[in-house]
Formats: structure tokens, sequence, C-alpha cells
């Protein structure tokens, strides 16, 4: 695994993998990670929104804009 020395050196990292994102209202998305820019706008393939834990919904290939986003972490629900 290549060193990560800037915050966008782990999203780089976790390109083609599972995330986990929360946006600021609490809504929660699972994906894979396909895309991102400086401003961490970020595209999910096989996005599923979260409730609980659980998938509420699957949703396909979502655009999310980075200044929605507060965490973002590898791995699923």
């Amino acid at each position: 695994m290549a060193e990560i020395q800037r915050p966008l050196d782990a999203l780089n990292a976790s390109k083609e993998k599972r995330v986990l994102l929360e946006l600021k209202n609490g809504t929660k998305f699972g994906g894979v990670l396909k895309a991102f820019d400086i401003h961490i706008n970020i595209v999910l393939a096989e996005a599923e929104q979260l409730v609980n834990g659980e998938v509420k919904r699957k949703l396909g290939t979502v655009f999310i804009r980075g200044d929605t986003i507060t965490l973002i972490t590898s791995g699923e629900k």
C-alpha cells in the first residue's frame, strides 16, 4: 500500500473499494468509490442509502457534493 501523506492520498487508496459516507444531515450512503475531485465531490457506484445500518434503498450511481460530506470511511455498513 502506498504511503499516505495528504488527505487526497487516502481517497485515492480507496478508489474502486467500498466506502461509507455520512452527510451533514445524518444521511449515510455506502458504495464503490469511482471518482472524486479536489472539492471532495464524489461519485459512488452501486450506491445504497443506509438507515440504522440497513439498506433503505438502492440508488445505482450517484454524485455527492463534497461540501455535504462530514465522514468518509472504508468498508460498508
